[in-house]
């Protein structure tokens, strides 16, 4: 995987949509890895019957995971999440295609030579808006940078 570089993003840059077709499988271990027992992530008569849901449905960390998923592989591995912020519109539900889409919003190199770039990012249903998200992302100002290995100082995110 290429490192990307603050010189190659520029301002209105769409990033690559990310599409995956969610299961019972990717909800029940979004909130297993979490540790979220809460039943209406698992328990489909309790999500329907008690909750008046339509089915299980992804909990908030396992969208936070498919946020930084969908972010790093657009910034490649030396990309480092400095602030990532997301409201929940509508629930993502087994047998859904969710398609996330993002636009570059702003890119600056801070006072301590780090590169940063904002970022704008929508999760859709179809036509239903489920999830929107802003980012502040540090990435690499060139090929030899790396923002993991900002300490202290440096990393101010």
């Amino acid at each position: 995987m290429s490192t990307r570089t603050i010189d190659e993003v520029t301002v209105g840059q769409a990033l690559p949509e990310l599409a995956h077709d969610v299961t019972a499988t990717t909800v029940v271990l979004g909130a297993l890895a979490s540790r979220d027992w809460r039943p209406m992530h698992h328990d489909y008569r309790f999500a329907t019957e008690r909750n008046g849901t339509q089915d299980i449905f992804l909990n908030t960390p396992n969208l936070a995971a498919w946020f930084e998923r969908y972010i790093t592989d657009w910034t490649g591995p030396r990309g480092r999440i400095g602030r990532m912020t997301f409201r929940m519109r509508d629930s993502v539900f087994p047998g859904d295609r969710m398609v996330f889409a993002g636009t570059v919003t702003g890119t600056e190199t801070d006072a301590v030579g780090c590169g940063w770039v904002g970022l704008d990012i929508t999760v859709a249903v179809g036509d239903r808006l489920c999830c929107t998200c802003t980012a502040r992302v540090a990435i690499p100002v060139n090929e030899t940078d790396n923002p993991w290995a900002r300490r202290g100082d440096d990393w101010t995110p």
